[in-house]
Order: structure tokens, then sequence, then C-alpha cells
């Protein structure tokens, strides 16, 4: 789950991480309200989207009038704001936060990941804030750094200082550094977070250390214990069917192929989607089911699908084992004949009561390609997306 940066630097000043004074607004008339309320004479407009390069795709831009506070809330508010991580369709601009100018003197970089090899969360710095990280990590990868922290005593003092001064804070300012980059650490232990970015932290020309930025991702299986999170959740920000898919409790994800995938667990799923691949396809989306499908959770999977434009032909594809393979072929049949399937069906079951499900299947009187392995099931499903 993602949130806006407005919401980010909510959480980041709870747990003491330093960030400017800032007041979201959803119409232009809030837009110079906001700046009014926090006074001064400089201003920066920001769009409020789940994506990052908003400054380069015109999203952020700076005001030295209330005047142009209007102006530039009036264009940004409802644009289609289109950045690297949008994809070509780009995303409505619907919130705008209103921030107070910051005087920069050095941008750098800083976030915490989960490190896989270390299986610790490692904090990652660089003295070229304001860049594409991945493009330093590409062409300058000496000027990245890392400390892997131990869950039990978390980020330490001495940590903090030598990150500080290795991406060129000022003596002056090392304390504030350590200060903010241990709430930081805090943000993402406490709140579960998958990521904690800050892109730019700055030093400002008095010395102060601020978070310029807030970019945190959490992790979806730990929201149960912050609802206070799940109430930042933005759906104007989701994908309607990723939406409609969490309501039924199936792990959906959207692709840009035209074959449907329906498959219980995420390493087969992950499997299923490769295969189509080499066979010459393209997935429409990862689509688990889960252990515990019921009827009712297969007929919603297939109406998420074929709600798609241009899908053209669907998998299911099973491996029973906690999933009985009859349980999934009488969700097939329903989810068939109650949303008048339109599009070729390729069904590969195998495990437990595989024959029970094929029975099922074969006395439904529905026009089901039956596949005997993945390779059969990818070709077969290929060859019918490419007829339709």
């Amino acid at each position: 789950m993602n949130i806006h940066e407005y919401q980010g630097k909510e959480l980041f000043r709870k747990f003491g991480v330093p960030t400017p004074r800032g007041i979201p607004a959803f119409t232009v008339d809030e837009a110079v309200k906001a700046a009014e309320s926090l006074g001064g004479g400089v201003w920066v407009v920001k769009a409020q989207i789940h994506a990052g390069g908003r400054g380069k795709g015109g999203g952020v831009k700076v005001a030295r009038s209330l005047a142009e506070v209007r102006e530039l809330a009036g264009k940004i508010l409802g644009m289609t704001l289109v950045t690297h991580q949008t994809g070509p369709d780009g995303r409505k601009v619907r919130r705008l936060l209103i921030e107070e100018g910051a005087d920069i003197a050095k941008e750098l970089y800083v976030a915490i990941v989960v490190d896989r090899a270390t299986q610790r969360a490692t904090m990652m710095a660089s003295s070229e804030g304001g860049m594409d990280i991945e493009e330093v990590a590409a062409k300058t990868p000496e000027k990245i750094h890392r400390v892997a922290i131990d869950p039990k005593t978390g980020l330490q003092d001495a940590q903090a200082d030598d990150l500080a001064r290795k991406i060129g804070v000022p003596e002056g300012s090392l304390a504030q550094a350590r200060e903010l980059l241990k709430g930081l650490y805090r943000v993402f232990d406490e709140c579960d977070c998958s990521l904690a970015e800050v892109n730019p932290l700055i030093v400002t020309g008095g010395g102060k250390v601020v978070a310029l930025d807030a970019k945190l991702n959490f992790d979806s299986n730990a929201l149960f214990r912050h609802p206070e999170i799940v109430a930042y959740r933005d759906l104007d920000e989701e994908d309607p069917a990723e939406i409609e898919a969490s309501k039924h409790d199936l792990s959906y994800i959207s692709l840009d192929g035209n074959i449907g995938c329906l498959v219980n667990g995420a390493g087969l799923a992950m499997a299923t989607m490769d295969t189509i691949k080499l066979f010459g396809g393209n997935p429409a989306n990862f689509l688990d089911v889960g252990g515990g499908a019921t009827t009712e959770k297969v007929t919603e999977a297939f109406k998420i699908m074929l709600a798609r434009p241009g899908l053209k032909a669907i998998l299911v594809n099973i491996f029973g084992g906690i999933m009985k393979c009859d349980t999934i072929a009488n969700g097939v049949v329903a989810a068939a004949k109650e949303v008048s399937l339109s599009v070729p069906l390729v069904v590969r079951l195998e495990g437990t009561n595989v024959d029970l499900g094929k029975k099922i299947l074969a006395d439904s009187g529905l026009p089901i390609i039956s596949a005997t392995d993945m390779g059969d099931a990818a070709a077969k499903v290929v060859a019918a997306a490419a007829k339709g």
C-alpha cells in the first residue's frame, strides 16, 4: 500500500523527522488559503499522486505570490501527470500539497528497504539527492552507502553519524542528521514499511537537516495492525480491478497482456505467466485465488478478469493440494455460466480430486479446452488468444 507525500510527512513528524510546514488542498481556493495560513513569500505547489518524478512531469512548481499559487494550483489540479513511474496513461491530479519554500544548500538521498541478502532493514544514503537513484546506482555506485540495521538494537548513533558524514552532512548538522535518520528507521520499523525514502533530504542554508520529500510503502500483510495507516488509503490512486479483488481476498495485479490467468499459489502463478510468455503470449493479470478458494471466490475472479478490455482468452491452472480440483471445477462451471463466458477457456487441473474435477468440467457442457500440463495449457491458450 502507498500513501501520498503529505500523509507520509504527517507520519514523519510523529516520529521526530523534521519536514517543511505544509497543508493539503483539494481545490484552488483551499490552495490559496493554505498559502495564506503558512505565510511567507515563497510556496511550493506539489501534485499528490502515487508516483515519483512529479517535478520532471510538471507537477511541482514554485510560487512567489498568492496569485501565482492560484494560477499554478489551477493548472496542476485536474491535469494528467505523466512520469516515468505512471506509464504513458499518467495519473489525474486530485490533491495538492502547499508547502513553505526551503533554503536548500545541499540535496541528499536516504532510504530504507529490506535487504534479502542480509535479511535486515538496510539504510541507503547518497550525496546525490534529487536525482533518479537508479541512475546514480548505475553510473556512480560508489556514491551509495549502506548500513544493515540490527533489529535488536535499531540504528545506532555511530552508524547514523558515519552514514551522515559519508554523504556530506556538515559536522555542525551531524546531531540533527543523527536524530532524523534514527527517526526514519523508527517509522520504517514501527509502521511495517517496505520502503521509506526521502529524496531529497536537504541541508538548509542555516544548517538544518530536513526531509523535503516522503515516500512510504507498507507491507499489506501487516496493515491489520495499523488502522490509522489504512485510513490514508486513496482508492482514486488504485486500480479498480485490484480494489474489487481485495474485497474478495484475491491477490490480483493488472498487467498489459490479453490472456487472463487464474491460479492457486503465487509461485505457480508466476510460473504460469512465464510459461505463457515462453509460448509467445502475454498475461493480462496475476491472480492467485489462494488455498481456500470457494465457488463464489472463483466466480468473482472470473468477473474481474472479464471486465478487462481486450481480453482474448483465460487460462485456469490449478495444482490441488489444500485447494481441491473439484472445488475449482465447480467454481469454473458456475462462473462461466453466470458471467456468460465470451472468450476461450483453457483449464489444466492436477492434484487432489483431479479426476472428479475433470469429470465436472466434461459434464458441464461448456466449451472448455482441457490441457494436460503447463506447456500444453500455455500453447493452447496462446493459440486460442491469437484466433480471438
